[in-house]
């Protein structure tokens, strides 16, 4: 049995939002049973040029977003990146799971060979369907989760790979 395109993305988009999502609950908990203004962790970061943990679940959510619109041929969502809450990214991510939960398999499959072109830094780039699923889409989706949820895990989030990995 084969593994198509679409079963190959948005099953493992949906799953890890999900998961994120559960996490970022998991980190408005803490922050209020501890006192923190939970302002120190959405802008918290692994290292001072690295990105904090609001824009690091932005790009996750873009990434899979991108990816799954784009290889349907459909015009993506457009966010306005200003969340500043937990509550705020978890609609983020909600309505991530929404557009994606509307993208049916007929839609993906068989696009492994379609061009996908958009622009990289500026630069338009062209992939196609699955080097850009496999190659680009999914290692930068899952670089971003998991900076996410290691930022929480390094600030004392209760947090661990049962999370990461949690089904939805």
């Amino acid at each position: 049995m084969s593994l198509s395109m679409y079963q190959a993305c948005v099953p493992v988009f949906v799953q890890r939002l999900s998961a994120l999502a559960k996490i970022l609950d998991k980190a408005a908990a803490h922050a209020e049973a501890r006192k923190i203004d939970p302002a120190a962790l959405l802008n918290a970061r692994l290292f001072p040029d690295m990105f904090p943990l609001v824009r690091q679940v932005q790009l996750a959510t873009d990434f899979a977003k991108g990816c799954a619109g784009r290889l349907a041929g459909v015009e993506l969502p457009r966010y306005a990146d200003e969340e500043k809450s937990f509550g705020e990214l978890k609609q983020r991510i909600e309505k991530t799971l929404a557009f994606l939960k509307g993208l049916s398999a007929a839609q993906i499959d068989g696009t492994e060979d379609k061009e996908i072109t958009f622009p990289i830094a500026g630069t338009p780039t062209t992939f196609k369907g699955q080097q850009y699923l496999l190659h680009s889409a999914m290692p930068n989706f899952y670089f971003h989760v998991t900076t996410a949820y290691a930022i929480l895990r390094h600030n004392g989030v209760e947090i661990g790979k049962r999370d990461f990995t949690a089904s939805s």
